[in-house]
């Protein structure tokens, strides 16, 4: 269990803060963008082969487009309502939000696995 979250926490900082572009930060405000649609399948994918560590290929799909569908949705509703003001409190706040949001996913498909 612990193998496995310590896994998803790398890849969320990787595709998160090392693989994203100014092109995938812009695109993620627009509905349907190819660049936000990128960065959910980076997260797809990576999770995707975690979980083909613990768990058969189908419910690996499955749960790797959770994962995806989810991202995706999470990153444009802070990218489109939330503050891009770095220097505002509320900038902070959003990215926090974000950040649990995806966590919460994160111990949901566990929970599903059964880790």
């Amino acid at each position: 269990m612990f193998t496995f979250f310590v896994l998803l926490q790398i890849k969320h900082w990787y595709v998160d803060f090392v693989l994203q572009t100014n092109e995938i930060i812009a695109g993620k405000a627009i509905y349907g963008n190819p660049h936000g649609i990128i960065h959910s399948l980076q997260h797809a994918a990576f999770t995707l082969a975690i979980l083909l560590l613990v768990t058969s290929p189908p419910m690996a799909i499955l749960l790797a487009f959770v994962d995806f569908f989810t991202h995706y949705h999470i990153d444009w509703v802070k990218m489109k309502y939330g503050n891009r003001d770095v220097t505002n409190p509320k900038f902070w706040n959003h990215l926090g939000l974000d950040q649990m949001a995806h966590q919460i996913v994160y111990l949901i498909i566990g929970s599903i696995v059964h880790i």
